[in-house]
């Protein structure tokens, strides 16, 4: 036997005869009253006067220093030599600066850059994924989105290719401390594990080497970006394991910013040695740089960024400044619509005509 055929006619679509399907169920619907919305707003005026007031007290004891060394110090002369196009000669140069207070607690340095438009749509989208996570088969045929840097003038497979690699930040940066009795220290920086775990762990991969295989050969048949001074796997010469994609600051830079002024990690304040063992001190320091990076094409600036963490991150006034703003706008509100009811009363009886 078939299955019944439903009814046909007017009322064979009509929902059937229950609390749900004919909106039946109990329901609770407010009555906005001046009584009730008027202590909410001076409520909510009041909530975001406090919150904004906490994070902006934690935020004035987040301490931050920035030291631009674009073009100061000792740096004119290799400012000239790499906005001319000489990347291959090695130029170092040194900037004082003062710290007036102590940074207690764990201290992180962070390189800034000013002006670097890292967020445009074709250069984010100028790198290879596929050849970042080790595949032989993209090494040395990188992806198209890659070009123009792709391959060089010689037809070599450029690793890593695109834009995003190819103008990786490459100054190197090493800050001395200079006591009151003239001697100098440097100051100690973890210089890894300052990468993501996610991305060195699982997004930026090295080909597969073993104990007769190395890195160097592995990345044999390719050439290093247009403006590096050494290949991949020589980005670190002090620790092997931090060589190739899995280098933690070219990890760091592969990440782009979403706006043209940015920071990023460079290192942690290492607090088991010396005076640091509080954190960073005040007074004067060197900074000493192996200037690499060129600013003026896009008429940028880099700086060192010397800043204190505390549960609310660095030091961004752009939170407290929002909750104070919004308190001070429903504080407003709420005076207006205050003045309106006790002026023309609750049934609007001393409205005029």
């Amino acid at each position: 036997m078939g299955k019944k055929q439903a009814g046909t006619g007017p009322l064979s679509r009509r929902p059937d005869n229950s609390a749900f399907k004919q909106q039946r169920l109990p329901a609770w619907s407010p009555s906005l009253t001046a009584e009730t919305v008027l202590p909410t707003f001076y409520i909510v005026s009041l909530v975001c006067l406090l919150l904004g007031i906490w994070l902006l007290i934690t935020v004035e004891n987040t301490y931050e220093l920035k030291v631009d060394y674009t073009n100061a110090g000792t740096c004119g002369q290799c400012f000239t030599m790499r906005n001319h196009g000489i990347h291959r000669l090695e130029c170092k140069c040194e900037v004082s600066f003062h710290v007036p207070k102590n940074f207690s607690g764990d201290v992180f340095f962070y390189y800034g850059l000013r002006n670097f438009h890292q967020n445009l749509r074709r250069y984010m989208d100028s790198r290879d994924d596929t050849q970042m996570v080790g595949r032989k088969n993209n090494l040395k045929a990188p992806s198209s989105y890659c070009d123009p840097f792709t391959y060089d003038a010689n037809k070599v497979p450029i690793a890593p290719c695109g834009a995003v690699a190819n103008s990786m930040f490459n100054d190197s940066l090493s800050v001395m401390y200079n006591p009151t009795d003239g001697s100098k220290i440097q100051v100690p920086l973890y210089r890894k594990g300052i990468a993501w775990y996610t991305d060195k762990n699982v997004k930026f991969r090295n080909p597969p080497t073993n104990n007769t295989f190395t890195l160097k050969q592995a990345f044999e048949g390719t050439t290093q970006p247009l403006y590096w001074q050494h290949p991949v796997y020589k980005l670190d010469v002090t620790d092997s394991n931090n060589n190739g994609f899995i280098n933690d600051d070219l990890i760091v830079w592969m990440r782009e910013a979403a706006f043209p002024n940015f920071k990023k990690l460079y290192g942690v304040l290492n607090r088991a040695q010396g005076p640091f063992t509080e954190g960073l001190p005040a007074g004067n320091y060197t900074l000493s740089i192996n200037y690499n990076f060129p600013v003026k094409p896009f008429r940028g600036q880099k700086e060192l960024v010397i800043s204190m963490v505390s549960w609310f991150g660095g030091q961004n006034y752009f939170l407290p400044i929002a909750y104070l703003v919004t308190s001070g706008l429903i504080l407003v509100t709420a005076v207006v619509l205050t003045t309106v009811y006790v002026k023309f009363g609750k049934q609007g009886n001393n409205m005029e005509e």
